[in-house]
């Protein structure tokens, strides 16, 4: 049984970009010591089909596909203190008072905090999370997407959702700054409450 601080279950934007704050605080006094890991093989990405045109700071055309793999090789060459759990399904979420059991298909895992950061399509069959599951406030009701009820992406203490499933729309930039603002969120717990986010400097 492995134990995080946090665990991010989904890897795409939202989740990568919440994998890639957390994973840059290492050498802050309040986060040195965490234990951070991310799911990516929960569901497929909305991203794998993706073109870009207007994204700011991403060349016109790139691929969907070409974020993903680009985006796993940053977090490895740059963050390797971020663990990452490839071709595992989560398949249940428990909370155990203080803590969070993660269930998936080979492994089980506990966790302080954890952050659903999947896509916003049915099903979601995450057992312990179905509860939470209700219509998406911001997507066109003929598709039926979901999305986990939450305040500010806080679901209920130590969980939370970002990305799609936390309700916003289905917009690259709108999903990387959702995952975020989760990292900051926890960042910000982790430091005592003072408001935190990481800037690197030249």
């Amino acid at each position: 049984m492995d134990l995080f601080d946090v665990l991010i279950i989904g890897g795409g934007a939202s989740g990568m970009q919440c994998a890639l704050i957390l994973g840059s605080s290492k050498d802050k006094l309040y986060a040195k010591d965490k234990n951070i890991g991310i799911v990516f093989h929960q569901k497929s990405s909305h991203l794998q089909n993706a073109l870009f045109n207007n994204v700011l700071g991403i060349e016109t055309g790139t691929l969907g596909e070409h974020i993903l793999e680009n985006g796993k090789n940053q977090l490895t060459n740059s963050y390797p203190n971020v663990t990452q759990l490839e071709d595992e399904k989560v398949l249940a979420v428990k909370d155990l008072r203080g803590r969070f059991k993660i269930t998936t298909n080979k492994n089980e895992y506990h966790s302080c905090i954890v952050v659903i950061a999947l896509n916003y399509a049915k099903p979601f069959l995450i057992d312990g999370l179905t509860t939470y599951v209700e219509p998406h406030a911001r997507a066109n009701p003929k598709k039926d997407r979901i999305q986990l009820k939450n305040m500010n992406h806080l679901i209920k203490k130590g969980l939370y959702a970002c990305g799609t499933i936390a309700g916003w729309r289905s917009q690259f930039a709108i999903a990387a700054g959702s995952g975020a603002s989760v990292a900051t969120d926890i960042l910000t717990l982790w430091n005592d409450a003072t408001p935190t986010k990481i800037h690197d400097k030249k």
